[in-house]
């Protein structure tokens, strides 16, 4: 197995690490107060070519591969997980989902504003009623004439507040459970459409989150995505890029937790020698690297996976290890968080430290994308076949 990046993945990291550190690290701690992005953030992204990182340059993208979207997510998370986790919202969750089950006019009409940033994307599932049990959705769609009139309310939506573009999952068959979800692409000037509250939450702060309401959404029938009650598919496809790509933000934060515990074990002082010095830091600080090790190895070994199991080779083999890769480092980065907050002591529970910021941050990674629970009975599902 090859442990080593290829010649532009290498790249991407330098060039996004040098951006990560001079642009965002130091304006991380303000984003996180004001809950909210400086105007210039989404521009610069898309400058670097970021907002398409695996759609094809004919529709203005990278044209990449997954690993390079994990490579991405895990360097903007070391200083910033709120803006890793609406680029992942952009151009995984919505843009990626489309490229692959979108129609070639589908394609042409969305993905090169998507990929251009010239407009924002979401992907809406989850709803009061229905979160991990994704396929017990209650959004309506019935058909009418040529378009659908959707009826329903979505929650919790990345990127909802200021999304253009959304790739929204509606029941057109309730009768057929599971099997009668169909996905739609949503834009935000639909007649019908509006945004609800922006939801306020204790980590990820500058990345927006809100609602989505649904009242006799008009959308035209052109706008299904992949075909009528085949939206569990798109679904389920797409869930296996976003639990890898969503991991990679895990690794990120988990590993600003270790950099930043081993800089002040270094520096802070106790008993005239510094604290890194007594074995019950370096316990600590041993433990999250070598745990932040296996973990990545994992998450980048799920995405390479990903990659062939869209080529349409070991397509059964990712959704264990996207699940697993999911559950390592989301629990991780909760552990290295905590570890790094008992590493500062009474600093690292105040404010006025980043280390609160990255567990209030890592605390998304157990939850997100189906919770540690559910990703432990998809693990033990696939293993037992039951």
């Amino acid at each position: 197995m090859e442990f080593e990046f290829n010649e532009s993945q290498r790249i991407l990291r330098e060039s996004l690490g040098r951006f990560c550190d001079s642009k965002l690290k130091p304006i991380a701690e303000e984003i996180d107060r004001k809950d909210e992005f400086p105007d210039w953030v989404w521009p610069a992204l898309s400058e670097l070519g970021l907002m398409g990182i695996t759609i094809p340059e004919e529709f203005g993208g990278a044209a990449a591969d997954v690993l390079s979207a994990v490579v991405v997510m895990e360097e903007l998370s070391k200083v910033c997980p709120a803006l890793s986790l609406s680029w992942m919202a952009h151009s995984i969750l919505c843009a990626h989902n489309l490229f692959m089950h979108a129609s070639p006019a589908q394609r042409k009409k969305y993905l090169p504003d998507l990929c251009s940033g010239k407009k924002i994307g979401a992907l809406a599932i989850t709803e009061p009623g229905s979160g991990s049990d994704a396929v017990s959705i209650k959004t309506s769609a019935k058909k009418k004439g040529d378009c659908y009139l959707l009826n329903g309310t979505k929650t919790f939506i990345t990127n909802g507040p200021i999304a253009d573009v959304i790739v929204l999952y509606a029941k057109t068959d309730k009768e057929r459970g599971p099997k009668g979800i169909t996905a739609f692409i949503i834009e935000k000037g639909f007649k019908g459409f509006s945004t609800g509250k922006r939801i306020e939450k204790m980590g990820h702060r500058g990345s927006p989150t809100g609602e989505l309401i649904l009242e006799d959404c008009e959308v035209p029938e052109e706008n299904v995505l992949f075909g009528e009650n085949k939206g569990i598919s798109v679904m389920m496809d797409g869930l296996d890029v976003e639990r890898t790509v969503i991991a990679a933000g895990a690794i990120g934060t988990a590993q600003a937790a270790l950099d930043y515990s081993v800089q002040y074990a270094r520096e802070r002082e106790q008993f005239g020698k510094p604290i890194g010095s007594f074995q019950f830091i370096q316990g600590k600080i041993a433990d999250m690297y070598a745990e932040l090790e296996a973990a990545r190895l994992l998450v980048y070994k799920a995405a390479v996976i990903a990659s062939k199991s869209e080529r349409g080779g070991r397509g059964s083999e990712i959704n264990k290890l996207a699940a697993a890769a999911a559950l390592l480092s989301g629990e991780l980065a909760e552990r290295a968080g905590l570890n790094a907050i008992q590493i500062f002591g009474g600093y690292g529970y105040t404010l006025d430290y980043p280390v609160n910021r990255i567990l209030r941050d890592a605390k998304l990674y157990t939850i997100g994308a189906g919770t540690s629970e559910v990703r432990r009975l998809i693990i033990a599902r696939e293993l037992l076949k039951l």
